[in-house]
């Protein structure tokens, strides 16, 4: 037997749903003389700052779409998740909510786990401004020793204008610092953090004139899927290719994991990683 979901007038379903599951003693409202479990339509409009005939509207699917101040308020009325909030928006206006920048350096345990896992595969876990606040021992043997750097220091951008060293390793340097510039702009607007970005600019101009000249240029990149060819000092030149991964729930997330271009690297990349984890 074939099961109809009805789609209409989804999003009064859902506020409805969601307004009946409010607990009205955690607001201190009395719960004498309720119908229904959860708060009433004009108790939410009030905590909306909205009136309680456009609420009421909005439940019944009429009035037209709401704009999205309208469901912002009535999602923290409804102290909504983010991603019930996102829903909301979804099926309230068609499109999802503009993003939440939430700054932080925290990686869960369990993602942490995971770069783990890859024991012969380098990986890391960056911000949206491209702070790398996770990575495994492989990527410290190939990549770099995150570990003995301070942590403002772990600065993608930081590193590729600022540091010799790391500007000695690239093959073309030019190259992938434009791509690092074009892919740091389109993920810090993406993930809603532009103005936190406005100092390490900053910083970069002052201390970087190719930096200035680069950001001048406005591209916009994507991080996707590629080679990476870097100068290592053990391995010699060394090609890996590498995929960027989202973190669901995470917009301020990215996984990079890394694997060797050819077998013969990847026989020696693996010598190299077994040899680091003996010692």
């Amino acid at each position: 037997m074939d099961v109809q979901i009805s789609t209409d007038n989804a999003l009064g379903a859902f506020l409805r749903d969601r307004r009946c599951r409010m607990d009205a003693t955690a607001f201190g409202l009395p719960t004498s003389r309720r119908r229904t479990p959860g708060l009433r339509r004009e108790e939410v409009a009030q905590r909306a700052n909205v009136s309680v005939t456009w609420y009421t509207w909005l439940e019944q699917g009429r009035g037209g779409a709401p704009s999205a101040d309208v469901l912002d308020r009535i999602a923290r009325a409804l102290m909504l998740t983010d991603v019930e909030r996102e829903h909301l928006f979804l099926i309230g206006l068609g499109r999802p909510p503009e993003v939440r920048y939430r700054e932080s350096d925290e990686v869960s345990p369990r993602l942490q786990r995971v770069i783990d896992a890859l024991t012969l595969s380098p990986a890391l876990i960056k911000t949206a401004t491209w702070d790398i606040v996770a990575w495994n021992r492989a990527a410290s043997v190939i990549l770099a020793d995150y570990g003995a750097m301070a942590p403002r220091e772990r600065n993608v951008l930081r590193m590729m204008f600022c540091d010799p060293a790391v500007r000695a390793r690239q093959t073309d340097w030019e190259s992938v610092a434009r791509f690092v510039v074009a892919t740091f702009r389109a993920e810090a607007v993406r993930a809603g953090a532009s103005g936190s970005v406005a100092a390490l600019v900053d910083e970069l101009s002052r201390a970087s004139p190719e930096f200035v000249a680069m950001w001048r240029e406005k591209e916009v990149g994507h991080h996707g899927e590629g080679t990476k060819t870097l100068r290592h000092p053990t391995l010699g030149v060394l090609s890996l290719e590498y995929s960027a991964f989202a973190v669901d729930g995470r917009p301020d997330l990215s996984m990079v994991v890394y694997n060797p271009a050819a077998p013969e690297a990847a026989a020696e990349v693996k010598r190299l990683i077994e040899a680091a984890s003996l010692g």
